[in-house]
């Protein structure tokens, strides 16, 4: 399943969701479909879901709460591998993905 517009897309592939573009949705009702795909995911049974952010260039405030909440939601179900896949190429990522270990400290954040 794939959620896009002009600005952004969002896929997942077997056990692992991609991120691309540049997020501005308005608040947390505009990023509910995104949290229905992922939710799904984290729910099927997998020992690893990624979340490979490599290709999103910005995430607004929304954006990252909707992070966190999906970091929570993989708390939850405790044998559960959460990997976050990041880059130094955007800023924000180094500032604010690492927060990310704070809500779930077993998370493998990967940053290349």
């Amino acid at each position: 399943m794939e959620i896009s517009d002009e600005n952004f897309r969002v896929w997942a592939e077997q056990n692992e969701v991609y991120f691309d573009g540049v997020f501005r949705l308005a608040g947390p009702d505009a990023y509910a479909p995104i949290y229905s795909l992922i939710t799904g995911l984290l729910h099927e049974g997998h020992k690893q879901v990624t979340f490979n952010l490599t290709g999103l260039e910005f995430l607004n405030s929304s954006g990252i709460n909707l992070l966190a909440k999906l970091t929570i939601e993989a708390r939850k179900m405790g044998d559960l591998l959460l990997v976050v896949k990041g880059t130094h190429q955007y800023p924000w990522q180094a500032k604010s993905l690492p927060n990310l270990k704070k809500l779930h400290p077993l998370l493998d954040l990967r940053l290349a």
